[in-house]
């Protein structure tokens, strides 16, 4: 990743290199020693991808955002953007917090596709799974959980639903959770260290999906290690103010996928964000087998947010009233294709899809995907395939 980057911004590659003691292009573009995929080694990398990244669209459009948010490593990519913390120092924070949550003891995380956060609160506490933390709120479909490896293997049973996906996670840790308590700690102390400047540009935090302020940045990074990554409310609190274009840097496009979920779930106006985690100027994704979230559950990163509000007249909130009411009729007509699916197919069928040439195996039930698309997984793949692609044998 980045490869079109580093020969753009010569000077900052061999500052970041000099400060990390190993070449970021060969980790970045070679892997040579595999190490891409180490927390140690990803943070770094995110944040170098996402810092040049957010240089490369200054330089192209020369039109700052009139907002940043980062999804967890993120953030720091959006404070970086801010003037909040020099290239140099978010670097060095990052270098830290990748080594410390490394040492963290080992965990797990997984995704909870298809059900709201109120429902996957209830099955934890139902059934006696309380040693699991939320990590994420990613979307109104999409939710992170972060835990023992043990903890998070025995949780997948109880959320094998119609249209519920569960998917461990290919993470070292389990991020974002009370299991991080110990390098928030060291964490907190290291901060100290370090001085912060005012931001130029709004950041909206992880931790209470509000705007930050100067004098809480050392605290909120520091809680940003064991609280959930609240992007969701992150996202509504933009959306809130306003008209909105957003644009997503980095590699990927996991956020820009969760926004246009999110913007299928308005909150109600009166809503409050609550107090909890948020991040930066781009996203990426490390390499992960993790097939139903295209995602990172470690930290990572995310959109420059331009941000221009205007009012939302009466007649706009009709339309939008009335789009809800079809999409309400939509998702009925995809949850009926998806039980008459699973009625008639079970897990294991043979199925035939344009881009293989002989049949394969259904890996999973079908399912709701990203809270609008019927979806299922086949052996061998590590993504989903649109359920109207695949024809049974």
């Amino acid at each position: 990743m980045g490869d079109k980057l580093f020969s753009l911004f010569p000077e900052l590659t061999a500052t970041a290199s000099k400060i990390l003691g190993y070449s970021i292009w060969d980790l970045c573009v070679k892997d040579s020693n595999k190490q891409l995929n180490d927390t140690r080694y990803t943070q770094p990398a995110l944040y170098v991808v996402n810092a040049l990244s957010y240089r490369q669209r200054s330089k192209e459009t020369g039109t700052p955002a009139n907002y940043l948010v980062g999804h967890s490593l993120g953030e720091y990519n959006a404070l970086e953007a801010a003037g909040a913390i020099s290239f140099e120092d978010g670097l060095k924070l990052v270098k830290k917090r990748g080594e410390l949550m490394s040492a963290a003891p080992k965990g797990a995380m997984a995704a909870v596709i298809g059900l709201t956060q109120t429902a996957i609160q209830e099955i934890l506490q139902t059934n006696g799974l309380t040693a699991i933390d939320i990590a994420n709120l990613n979307s109104p479909t999409q939710t992170i959980l972060s835990g023992l490896k043990e903890d998070i293997i025995r949780a997948a049973a109880f959320f094998e639903t119609d249209g519920v996906r569960y998917a461990p996670l290919n993470t070292s840790g389990a991020f974002h959770s009370r299991y991080m308590e110990a390098a928030k700690t060291e964490f907190e102390a290291y901060l100290q260290e370090f001085t912060f400047s005012a931001l130029s540009i709004p950041v909206i935090a992880n931790v209470d999906a509000s705007p930050y302020q100067a004098e809480r940045i050392a605290a909120n990074l520091a809680a940003q290690i064991t609280q959930p990554v609240q992007w969701v409310n992150s996202i509504q609190y933009l959306l809130a103010q306003g008209e909105a274009d957003f644009e997503e840097l980095g590699v990927g496009q996991v956020l820009t996928k969760l926004l246009a979920d999110i913007k299928k779930h308005p909150l109600p106006s009166t809503h409050t964000a609550p107090a909890s985690p948020a991040p930066a100027v781009q996203q990426q994704v490390i390499p992960t087998s993790a097939p139903a979230v295209q995602q990172q559950a470690t930290p990572t990163s995310a959109p420059a947010v331009q941000q221009q509000a205007t009012p939302t007249p009466a007649s706009t909130m009709q339309q939008q009233a009335a789009v809800r009411g079809d999409r309400e009729q939509e998702l009925i007509a995809l949850q009926q294709k998806i039980n008459e699916w699973n009625n008639s197919y079970p897990i294991g069928s043979k199925v035939k899809v344009a881009s293989h040439e002989g049949p394969v195996a259904t890996k999973t039930k079908a399912m709701m995907l990203f809270g609008h698309r019927a979806a299922i997984y086949l052996e061998g793949y590590n993504g989903y395939f649109e359920l109207n692609s695949v024809q049974p044998v």
